[in-house]
């Protein structure tokens, strides 16, 4: 995973704390749940298949002893070190049935039959063969041999269960804290992203769609939070699991474990192997859900244009097109899942167990594998194979989430404007172009040696048609983009030498086309900035003279303002984005064709509010109605990225050039329109 590994390491190790203690806690109910096999075999081999070891007679009732025939009798294991044995007695088992032998047996690893009261032994490795008289014992008379046994049988009955619930609580704990130390991850990884996306510039935006930057802070992170919770639990369980079980098949047998070591070889081919087709399956489905919310994002947006102009059809044609390429894909991706999941684990899991019991049943592993060895191997493999299912299954998760964390940083990874703390003093507002030159795409100037000056109090009129540079101008002044040549100056500073934030603190724009947050109508004025105050926020409006206006409204000022403000009609957006520029008192207002979209009566209030308002501060206008700017200090007409002419309105009028044209056909229309 390389460096995404590594950014994805450094982000766990922010809560290094309760991830140590959750894998810990791992290991403790791992070790909890490992031991059960080795009580399991001492059950069988000492307790339950014990019953052959060797009797001797003692002369009394005491511990361990078993009464037969009017004698008792003491398993060898229960005796004292240096106590005295009486005569050998044997108890052997040939089929489902019990025999009494008094006496010794010749062979003890043998096959066994019994005819006519004689038991027929015949070795396993020289074929030597060797009979001994053996009485049946019936069933009720053997359980005695197995009471001493019940003590011991239900304290490690208990242990083991002690054990189990001792491991489910270790793994409730490793499980909870795994899963909070997640979430915490994913909620700074979240918070770094979306603070992030606050300081890319804004140009980065024009390039990629509002719902892959959605996508990519939501969806993305959620597939990381996977990586943490289930991949780590699964990855670390497995190699603590079977690391354990491989020191344990070792302990019991160490052909055992030589015949089940290939599984660790077979486990990371099947990983590389996984990861290499899963990887491009993951990348594309990422990248069409991203593509996905963009349009789901871009139709409810457009939903108006949609319906009006009938566009549903081929609307939902294309979304169908998206949604079908990420269903193929998904489809690709779930066959892979198939073909490499646990059935598979478990075909291989079933295949192990059937050569293992062939071998043991053809004696291929000699003596020393035994009922409980057996027993213990099948059990310890069934544990082992749990975490490798484990491991398969969270295989798909883990590209996922390798995936979503390449594009989580390769966002994270796109130059941003550093945050610069502190702010500035209020600057005067002189603004100066000196021969700037600007090109959204290399090559292709849309600014062509711009050169004005923008007094302190002045205001400056940008007008020309659609096209000819007046935005421009202004994201430039924003340091929304930088120039290609020459220099911009507030006051005799060069913009650049401002950080960006301290230089738009003193800056207010109105858009053409406003927009609301969801909130109010008082926290849309002040944008939740505690510096400003209620009283500032009602000067503003009333300023703007809109206070009235939404003082009648159902809640006053404090009415809710749904998503972009969509209740709301346009006068009334334009007036709450024009009172929030004024509300944060700018040394530069900047008007983007905000009387656009803002009917007659409504304009005349916002020209009276503005004649009083821009006084001692700059003003820079753009606006198609020339009506609008006859009071301008400063004219600044743009063709084609060029200023062709500047003045005032008389000026301009007496120069009868391209404003004079341009002012004679708005008159002219308004008064064929009226």
């Amino acid at each position: 995973m390389g460096s995404t590994g590594k950014r994805l390491f450094q982000y766990a190790m922010l809560y290094k704390k309760p991830i140590v203690w959750a894998l810990v806690l791992l290991l403790l109910a791992v070790s909890a749940e490992l031991a059960g096999p080795f009580i399991a075999k001492r059950m069988i081999d000492q307790n339950i298949l014990g019953i052959e070891k060797k009797w001797h007679e003692v002369s009394a009732q005491e511990e361990f002893a078993v009464s037969y025939k009017g004698k008792w009798y003491k398993r060898e294991d229960h005796f004292a070190l240096n106590e005295a044995k009486g005569t050998e007695v044997r108890i052997l088992q040939a089929g489902r049935k019990f025999y009494w032998l008094e006496g010794t047996l010749p062979i003890e690893d043998g096959n066994r039959s019994v005819k006519d009261g004689v038991m027929t032994v015949k070795s396993k490795d020289t074929g030597e063969q060797a009979e001994v008289p053996v009485a049946l014992i019936p069933a009720k008379e053997l359980y005695a041999f197995y009471k001493p046994e019940v003590p011991a049988l239900l304290l490690l009955a208990g242990v083991y269960l002690g054990l189990l619930l001792l491991g489910a609580a270790f793994t409730y704990g490793q499980r909870l804290l795994l899963l909070t130390s997640a979430n915490k991850i994913v909620r700074k990884m979240r918070n770094d992203v979306f603070a992030h996306t606050q300081r890319l510039p804004v140009g980065y935006f024009d390039t990629l769609a509002a719902g892959q930057v959605v996508s990519r802070v939501t969806n993305d992170t959620e597939a990381i939070r996977e990586l943490y919770v289930a991949v780590l639990a699964n990855f670390f369980a497995a190699i603590v699991y079977m690391t354990a079980i491989y020191g344990a098949l070792f302990l019991l047998d160490a052909r055992l474990a030589l015949f089940a070591l290939p599984l660790v070889p077979i486990l990371i081919v099947w990983i590389k192997l996984y990861r290499k087709v899963a990887s491009r399956y993951n990348r594309i489905i990422r990248s069409k859900l991203s593509e996905i919310n963009a349009m789901i994002n871009e139709s409810i947006q457009g939903m108006p244009i949609i319906q009006a102009f009938r566009r549903q059809k081929e609307t939902m044609k294309e979304f169908d097109d998206l949604n079908e390429h990420f269903f193929k894909y998904q489809n690709k991706l779930l066959s892979l899942n198939s073909i490499t999941s646990h059935n598979l684990v478990n075909v291989i899991r079933n295949l192990m167990f059937l050569v293992v019991i062939i071998m043991f049943w053809g004696d291929w592993l000699g003596a020393a594998v035994g009922v409980g060895v057996l027993y213990a191997f099948v059990d310890l493999m069934g544990r082992m194979f749990q975490p490798i299912v484990g491991v398969v299954n969270q295989l798909s998760n883990l590209e996922t989430a390798r995936v979503s964390a390449e594009r989580v940083f390769t966002l994270m990874d796109q130059e941003g404007i550093d945050v610069v703390p502190g702010a500035m003093e209020r600057y005067r507002g002189e603004v100066q172009f000196d021969n700037v030159s600007f090109a959204y795409k290399q090559d292709e100037l849309v600014l062509k040696n711009i050169s004005f000056t923008a007094r302190q109090g002045e205001t400056v009129a940008l007008v020309g048609h659609t096209g000819s540079g007046k935005s421009s101008i202004l994201n430039l002044l924003f340091r929304f983009y930088d120039s290609n040549s020459g220099r911009i100056s507030i006051d005799g500073m060069d913009i650049l030498d401002i950080p960006k934030q301290h230089l738009r603190h003193h800056m207010g724009i109105v858009l053409q086309d406003p927009f609301l947050f969801t909130g109010t109508i008082a926290s849309n004025v002040s944008l939740d900035n505690p510096a400003i105050s209620r009283e500032k926020i009602e000067k503003a409006l009333r300023d703007v003279g809109a206070y009235e206006m939404f003082a009648s409204l159902p809640g006053g000022i404090d009415a809710p303002v749904i998503e972009k403000g969509s209740t709301l009609s346009a006068g009334q957006r334009q007036l709450i984005s024009f009172a929030r520029a004024l509300a944060y008192d700018p040394a530069i207002l900047i008007l983007d064709e905000a009387t656009a979209s803002i009917d007659t009566e409504t304009e005349a209030i916002i020209q009276a509010a503005l004649d009083v308002l821009k006084k001692g501060r700059t003003t820079f206008v753009i606006a198609h109605r020339l009506s609008t700017i006859r009071q301008a200090d400063q004219i600044l007409v743009l063709d084609r990225g060029r200023i062709v002419e500047r003045g005032d309105h008389e000026r301009l009028m007496e120069h009868r050039g391209k404003y004079f044209a341009m002012y004679q056909l708005q008159q002219g229309a308004a008064v064929t329109a009226s």
